[in-house]
């Protein structure tokens, strides 16, 4: 059974993805937290919890709120990461502030460091190298370079039929481009989890991608509620599916977010007689 869970890192997004064989994915580095202070590093958790490896690191493009804990990356072995490659310096590091430089001199050095293709036993579309485990990477190109949301990778991570979509804050151009995509296309369709792009805003909503998906369970993880938000329009979409809290009982829900449910913990994967997913939140 896979584990993915959704950090609450207020306006921002990590993921955590762990396979049945113990491999780690993560997608993404937000940091804080709405249920204990700006500096909580969900890194730093994984670090506690005995994990000192991350098999792939998925930067999903290079935002601050989606690199704000890549200083905490010094205490892992990080064996692959998988970013936007064709994005140059020059697209990234405009307007970057002096007080967050060191994280994108961190990014650049292991941009460097880390060149595809990875070797076979690090194939993330190879099930057996992770424990039943696949991940599908989907890289958009051909959009603007004023526009780094659109230069988003979208992550499919799957066990069994059980299919968890990973965006990051992909608007319409992205959407254009990966919808052109036959194989993008069969690895979203009819997925039962899906991260709502771009933190859920109505920039990053897609009326024919969410279609497609056509999700059990939305998640969302922003920040504070504001016009811009569309979390009426995912729960809409979603089919649903009953969500159980720590503190006991359950009941349907369609759409979470991690300012309001804390941290969202998914297992998923191919049970002994049928497909398994179970949801959990504060």
């Amino acid at each position: 059974m896979s584990t993915a869970l959704f950090w609450d890192v207020q306006h921002g997004h990590a993921t955590t993805v762990i396979s049945p064989n113990h491999r780690v994915f993560v997608v993404d580095l937000g940091q804080g937290s709405y249920t204990s202070d700006n500096s909580f590093s969900p890194l730093n958790s994984l670090y506690h919890c005995g994990y000192q490896t991350i098999d792939h690191l998925i930067i999903s493009h290079p935002h601050l709120d989606h690199i704000d804990d890549i200083l905490q990356l010094s205490c892992f072995n990080v064996l692959s990461m998988i970013r936007p490659q064709h994005l140059e310096y020059a697209d990234v590091m405009n307007g970057i502030s002096d007080v967050d430089k060191p994280k994108y001199d961190c990014y650049w050095s292991m941009h460097e460091r880390y060149v595809w293709p990875v070797s076979p036993e690090n194939d993330t579309t190879v099930a057996a190298n992770f424990g039943g485990l696949t991940a599908r990477i989907f890289a958009p190109r051909k959009c603007a370079r004023s526009n780094l949301n659109n230069h988003s990778i979208v992550t499919v991570f799957e066990e069994g039929p059980v299919r968890v979509v990973v965006p990051g804050d992909n608007e319409a151009c992205s959407f254009a481009e990966l919808l052109k995509m036959p194989d993008f296309c069969a690895a979203v369709a009819n997925a039962d989890v899906l991260l709502a792009p771009h933190h859920g805003r109505k920039a990053g909503t897609c009326a024919e991608f969410l279609k497609l998906v056509n999700p059990r369970l939305c998640v969302i993880s922003d920040g504070r509620a504001t016009g811009t938000n569309a979390v009426g329009e995912y729960s809409k979409a979603a089919r649903g599916l009953n969500v159980r809290r720590r503190s006991g009982g359950s009941r349907l829900r369609r759409c979470l977010s991690t300012r309001k449910d804390g941290m969202i913990k998914i297992r998923f994967g191919q049970g002994i007689t049928r497909p398994y997913l179970d949801v959990e939140i504060n």
